[in-house]
């Protein structure tokens, strides 16, 4: 990837639509315009006043049967809107065109192709947020959280993802290693008048200021798991024994009639899929067969696919058929699934109640089943029939996910994984500095500790980055971004 050159690009999904953009941008893309464009004013592109929209002509060398490819003859093939966005004051920090066509496949081809015939360079993925990282615009959290407001498919996701484009992850990161810098520059000028024994800072204070420090990385780290939740979404699997009513309540949670209803037992062979937002936390609903012994070939292909999403799945709906006596099935769902975060709903409460609430904490009782949450446990009572008692499941749903979202719901959040293994990395760091300050190591091996925290901290926001980091980040990018 070269960053000297002119790239181009389609900015705008594939298909058609009413406008498409085509982005330019590159100490050469004022030349590289000008070569296909025409201001309907009459002005050349260089005079044009920066992030204004001119009416312009797009023409493009187009052939004739009787012309060579030298003698192409250049032919409107639309009308245009065409900004300047000047450097720096553009989303790469360099001079960048977009000329705002007509969103038809082909004439935003044609443009591309132009430009790309006059000397400009295709895009890679994410290649122009990369430019803007690399030329200070955006730092490595925004970076994502650009691709993280594409995505986003829920308000909580959304509302994340802008926190952290308008720096929140940055700058608290920033403050931290500010506070370790201060500690780091201490602590090496102690070093440097060694001889001459003077302290620049005593031990009790640099193990209270690293100890804090220690804390506010804790912090961001308690936050991981609710804002991977709410960025990524959960998937769910909706499990019971046949006719428990597992597609009901998967119609009950939609509002519409997705799956088929039968009170004929194992009317569902194979998993759906849906996708449902509850308070704020996007999850990704599989409906499976019920689970029992198999009768012929194709229920046991859906058993088989139920049991792989049991185990895939970070969320258990499990559904209990509240008017029958608890089954076996029931008994070795509920054992079986003790170590998963799980809502554990009794249907059907619209008939006569033959499973109480008690009588499944009494089975939830006798489960021997090491280490296992209560809190990663609800249950709730709810009729997908009539309603009843879905707007409490609902939220129970989002109990049982974030447990803590009270105390998280003002904080800032961390999203992604790459941020909570560098937090990790450097509370580990921060960690070994304080044994060795409590061993009475030598300044220096406390100094190579605090280093290599600041290092950690600084891949977060891209302070300190390698090739191989900026590649795992924008390779999920796409073209035009």
């Amino acid at each position: 990837m070269q960053l000297d050159d002119t790239i181009c690009a389609i900015a705008t999904p594939v298909g058609e639509g009413g406008i498409g953009i085509v982005r330019v941008s590159g100490p050469d893309s004022q030349r590289l315009t000008s070569k296909i464009i025409t201001l309907r004013r009459g002005i050349p592109l260089q005079t044009m006043k920066s992030h204004q929209l001119y009416l312009a002509d797009v023409r493009v060398a187009l052939l004739d049967s009787e012309m060579s490819s030298v003698h192409a003859a250049m032919k409107k093939i639309d009308e245009a809107l065409v900004v300047h966005m000047r450097a720096p004051r553009s989303y790469t920090g360099e001079d960048v065109f977009e000329i705002h066509c007509h969103g038809g496949p082909l004439v935003l081809t044609m443009v591309c192709e132009a430009l790309i015939q006059e000397g400009a360079r295709l895009a890679e993925p994410g290649e122009f947020t990369r430019r803007a990282f690399l030329r200070g615009r955006l730092d490595l959290t925004q970076a994502e959280a650009v691709l993280d407001t594409i995505r986003a498919t829920t308000s909580m996701s959304l509302q994340l993802a802008q926190e952290q484009l308008a720096g929140g992850l940055a700058d608290t990161v920033e403050r931290i290693r500010e506070r370790l810098i201060r500690v780091l520059a201490h602590l090496e000028a102690g070093l440097d008048f060694v001889e001459e024994d003077i302290t620049f800072l005593e031990q009790d204070e640099l193990k209270e200021t690293l100890m804090l420090i220690q804390g506010d990385i804790s912090t961001l780290l308690k936050t991981a798991e609710h804002g991977r939740i709410i960025r990524e979404g959960v998937n769910t699997a909706i499990i019971g024994r046949p006719n428990a009513g597992k597609s009901s309540l998967l119609n009950a949670l939609l509002r519409t009639n997705r799956a088929i209803v039968s009170s004929i037992p194992g009317t569902t062979r194979d998993v759906l899929e849906e996708a449902l937002t509850v308070n704020g936390i996007l999850l990704r609903l599989r409906d499976t067969a019920g689970i029992r012994e198999a009768s012929d070939e194709i229920e046991e292909e859906g058993i088989r696919r139920s049991e792989e999403a049991l185990k895939q799945a970070e969320l258990l709906l499990l559904v209990i058929d509240a008017s029958q006596d608890l089954a076996p099935e029931d008994i070795k769902l509920i054992q079986d699934s003790a170590k998963k975060k799980r809502v554990l709903i009794l249907n059907k409460t619209d008939l006569p109640v033959k499973v109480h609430e008690r009588d499944v904490e009494a089975c939830l009782n006798e489960a021997s089943v090491e280490d296992v949450n209560p809190d990663h446990t609800v249950l709730v009572p709810v009729s997908a029939k009539t309603h009843d008692g879905m707007d409490r499941l609902r939220q129970k749903i989002a109990d049982v996910l974030i447990r803590d979202r009270r105390e998280t719901r003002d904080s800032l959040l961390i999203t992604r994984l790459r941020h909570k293994q560098a937090l990790l990395s450097a509370q580990e760091a921060i960690v070994n500095a304080l044994f060795a300050i409590e061993q009475e190591f030598s300044c220096d091996c406390v100094a190579v500790d605090l280093r290599a925290s600041l290092q950690y901290l600084g891949e977060i926001t891209g302070s300190t980055s390698t090739d191989d980091i900026l590649d795992r980040v924008f390779s999920e990018f796409c073209i035009g971004k």
